[in-house]
């Protein structure tokens, strides 16, 4: 039987290299651009196809989790996404770039609905390893963007996929040899421990439709603009990429910590009691930030990740919470079908709104996308505590 510390483990190893993978074209365009002989806004595009099968390939991969193999899939996940950034780093036009990026999607879809309903299924204490789950990702978001500067700053650009890759590859290599295909049968149920009311249901589907929509949307619309905002608004404060992918891995840092503290207040304390708070942090922000540069700007942003990455550990914490094992990972795979891709048409519309106004209209757009987050934290019902012995 799998041990579930290492098998939790390599689940947030996979997290952590899952958001790493898709972000590294984010932090690596700025000086692909110029390499390849295009501009910000025409080579940006390359990524959409990548972020929408991050999304739609949910559905077939949570499906597959459930009634084939949640190990297999992670195994699948390791070779397939390490290979294909290899692949990135050798391409020689933006055509073999494109494929290259949407076979990063294809493979990091997996992740999501598997990885956390395997994260659920051997936990403990739900909000503490979803929030730590969550902390793993952070760090692969904010570890992409400095990791991509250096390397991109010092070796080239095609190094911040292939190295990266070739890591990955190894690190599945040591997942297939010691983590076995699991019977999910006796496993608890450690996170269904809460319920609503069945009349309540409604509010609940609602609620996290509209958050998954508008946090999904706004947060890959920041992590994929972060690295081109600073270049352009922090130009008094430095101009080399390395210390502008330092300063945002020190601003994901606060959304990692953010994760964590969030993760064990689920634990202590209702759903809602965390969302309605949260949801008051990201329109106004997300205005103000519009125009803002150097330190200023720093800060707001700082607010912006701690707001988003708070209601991504809620929403997930929400599912395990009101779900069942035989139904779980296909439960979080419509939850990530839905946000991701969502999300990865933010990459178009970031670039569209930037030709037309600049991050200044960009930003002032999503602050208007996430009063709708408001609205969906206050229509959350209140939870009913059950035993754990009746939760399975």
């Amino acid at each position: 039987m799998n041990s579930p510390a290492r098998v939790i483990g390599f689940v947030n190893a996979a997290h952590f290299i899952d958001h790493y993978a898709m972000l590294i074209f984010a932090a690596a365009v700025i000086v692909m651009g110029p390499a390849l002989g295009m501009a910000y806004p025409e080579l940006l595009p390359y990524a959409t196809p990548g972020f929408v099968a991050f999304g739609a390939g949910s559905l077939l991969t949570g499906w597959l989790g459930d009634h084939w193999s949640r190990r297999h899939m992670m195994v699948i996940f390791f070779a397939g996404i390490g290979v294909s950034m290899v692949a990135v780093g050798l391409v020689q036009t933006p055509l073999q770039l494109g494929a290259a990026l949407l076979s990063i999607g294809v493979f990091a879809s997996i992740y999501h609905p598997v990885g956390t309903a395997m994260i659920v299924s051997y936990a403990d204490r739900l909000g503490r390893e979803i929030g730590l789950n969550g902390v793993w990702g952070n760090l692969g978001v904010a570890s992409s963007a400095l990791v991509t500067g250096v390397v991109g700053q010092f070796l080239g650009w095609r190094w911040a996929f292939i190295g990266p890759g070739i890591l990955t590859i190894l690190l599945g290599l040591v997942f297939m040899r010691t983590v076995v295909h699991e019977d999910r049968s006796g496993l608890k149920q450690a996170a269904a421990q809460s319920r609503v009311a069945k009349s309540d249901m409604w509010r609940v589907i609602a609620a996290l439709v509209i958050v998954v929509i508008a946090i999904s949307t706004t947060f890959n619309a920041v992590t994929v603009a972060l690295p081109k905002l600073f270049a352009e608004r922090l130009s008094d404060l430095t101009g080399s990429p390395a210390l502008l992918g330092a300063i945002a891995a020190f601003v994901y840092v606060f959304g990692a910590l953010t994760q964590y503290a969030i993760g064990k207040l689920v634990d202590r304390t209702s759903l809602k009691a965390v969302a309605v708070p949260l949801s008051f942090l990201l329109a106004p922000l997300l205005y103000l930030a519009a125009t803002l540069s150097n330190l200023p700007l720093i800060l707001a942003v700082i607010g912006i990740v701690i707001g988003a990455f708070g209601q991504v550990t809620v929403n997930d914490a929400m599912i395990g919470k009101y779900t069942t094992e035989k139904w779980r990972s296909r439960a979080y795979a419509v939850r990530y079908f839905v946000g991701f891709t969502t999300a990865g048409a933010s990459v178009g519309l970031v670039a569209w709104l930037y030709e037309q106004g600049g991050f200044a209209t960009m930003l002032h757009a999503f602050a208007g996308l996430c009063l709708l987050v408001v609205a969906a934290a206050i229509i959350l019902p209140t939870e009913i505590k059950v035993p754990a012995a009746q939760a399975n």
